[in-house]
């Protein structure tokens, strides 16, 4: 009777243990995702006026580049801090923007929901909050971040266990004032500044494609 007690009480004491070993197994605890991109939109005028309003700037479509590293919440859902960055060349009728390029940069934080499908792929949705930052590539003009927002979604599938190839598509909505000065640089105690917002915002859209590392 003492050795079927004796049995029973360690077996209550694995169960601890084995709970623990099976949630361990069921999710990993971290992932990076090294990816590429391609960007487009995005509107300014130009700092140096033109009567009224500046010449209309648009920034053109290129890639750029970024990193996402999530920490994962259950099997089903991770935090997510997002970096991404691109240059991205102006197309104006002001000639003094002629070879300038435009750094556009985003960390954000925020948040994926996994959504499995058939045959191990998966869907997700992604929603960040963070800021966008404005700077030229050249130049002593000062940079300036705005608060910024993005949602996206896209599909992933295993190469291997641990490693994840995946596609997605991602929207980037940054707030400004409208009619507001950006990039600008201080000579002489007057300030000169190249873009100005066109809009109380400002939006890019977003492909990408990369590589995810689960550990």
């Amino acid at each position: 009777m003492t050795s079927v007690r004796i049995s029973w009480t360690c077996a209550l004491l694995l169960i601890p243990g084995l709970a623990t070993a099976d949630t361990l197994v069921a999710w990993p605890r971290a992932e990076v995702t090294p990816f590429a991109a391609w960007r487009a939109g995005g509107e300014f005028r130009s700092g140096a006026q033109d009567g009224a309003t500046g010449a209309g700037v648009d920034t053109r479509d290129g890639s750029g580049w970024g990193l996402d590293v999530g920490w994962y919440r259950d099997a089903g859902s991770f935090y997510e801090l997002l970096y991404s960055r691109r240059d991205a060349g102006l197309r104006s009728a002001d000639e003094s923007l002629a070879g300038v390029d435009l750094t556009i940069e985003y960390l954000q934080f925020g948040g994926t929901l996994l959504l499995p499908q058939p045959r191990g792929f998966s869907g997700y949705v992604s929603l960040t909050v963070g800021v966008a930052r404005f700077g030229a590539s050249s130049g002593a003009y000062d940079s300036d971040s705005k608060p910024s927002g993005s949602i996206g979604g896209g599909f992933r599938w295993p190469v291997t266990a641990n490693l994840h190839a995946g596609l997605g598509i991602r929207g980037y909505l940054t707030l400004v004032e409208s009619d507001s000065e950006l990039v600008c640089a201080s000579s002489g105690g007057a300030a000169e500044c190249l873009l100005r917002s066109s809009a109380s915002t400002f939006f890019e859209a977003e492909a990408h494609a990369g590589l995810t590392l689960r550990f």
